[in-house]
């Protein structure tokens, strides 16, 4: 197996493109801008590549308020020009997406085949490369995740992490709902989709999701996290998502159902907080 990856600086790139070692071929968006036909061709023709995973996306939720067209240009015509390079070529595409493509109405978790209904422009333009994807190359997998965290990039663990040494209390929403899903379990997700692919008369192409279990709240994942790490301990005061205004709207129920990605590829959804002692161990914050 030999991977190409796009979007090997964000978090889960990053962290797939350590899993896969020798067997993948990284790009940041500096190496490859998938909004650029020529580069993304240039690319793709590296030799003795088995699948493209396209990890590449615009991902400031709330600035895509402001920046819509730099978005849809990203997360939609970026990720078609990816998906209709890779079929050009005979290869299937793995596509990264996300919870918010949903309403987050209701109280059941989001089942793929629930029809898209996004709250913000983030949403909106992720929904529109995951339908782009699916038109420019049948073999596609696009797996949506939720609420990743990791040792790289930018992600609420560090940010809590980062708040708690600066302030005695921290206000965090509680009416948010969602499944924590760790970096590396995701690559490793991937890493499994990639190999089944291969497999001769493989035809379960479509959508999938995979996320961490339990669902919690914002204000449940930030327990735990100071309950495990070192270092101060702010008092937490759960608030409503109407306390904490954002310029993007964020859905109350991001849980996804994950019992199809389970049912076809033996996938079961990882348990958060082990992922979560994991990556704080890893960055030296672990009480013990």
């Amino acid at each position: 197996m030999n991977l190409l990856i796009l979007g090997a600086g964000g978090q889960v790139g990053r962290a797939l493109s350590e899993r896969v070692g020798e067997a993948g071929r990284s790009f940041d968006r500096t190496a490859c801008d998938i909004c650029n036909p020529a580069n993304v061709v240039r690319v793709l023709a590296t030799p003795q590549i088995t699948a493209v995973v396209n990890c590449a996306a615009y991902t400031a939720v709330d600035r895509a308020e402001s920046e819509p067209e730099r978005a849809f240009a990203v997360n939609a015509g970026g990720a078609e020009i990816v998906a209709r390079t890779a079929a050009a070529r005979g290869l299937p595409v793995i596509h990264l997406s996300t919870d918010y493509v949903y309403s987050g109405t209701g109280a059941a978790p989001h089942c793929e085949d629930e029809p898209c209904a996004a709250r913000n422009v983030y949403g909106a333009s992720k929904a529109a490369g995951d339908a782009a994807v699916a038109r420019a190359n049948p073999a596609h997998l696009v797996l949506r995740v939720s609420w990743v965290f990791g040792v790289h990039g930018t992600n609420f663990v560090k940010t809590m992490l980062r708040l708690g040494r600066e302030r005695s209390e921290l206000r965090i929403v509680a009416d948010q709902i969602g499944g924590p899903t760790e970096a590396r379990d995701i690559a490793d997700a991937v890493i499994a989709l990639a190999a089944a692919c291969r497999r001769p008369g493989f035809a379960a192409w479509g959508t999938y999701h995979f996320a961490g279990l339990p669902s919690t709240s914002w204000y449940g994942f930030a327990e735990a996290i100071f309950a495990q790490a070192r270092g101060p301990r702010p008092r937490l005061a759960a608030i409503a998502s109407g306390d904490y205004p954002t310029p993007a709207a964020r859905p109350l129920n991001s849980a996804l159902d994950c019992g199809r990605i389970r049912e076809v590829f033996g996938l079961k959804q990882p348990d958060w907080r082990k992922s979560l002692r994991r990556v704080l161990a890893t960055l030296g914050e672990m009480t013990r």
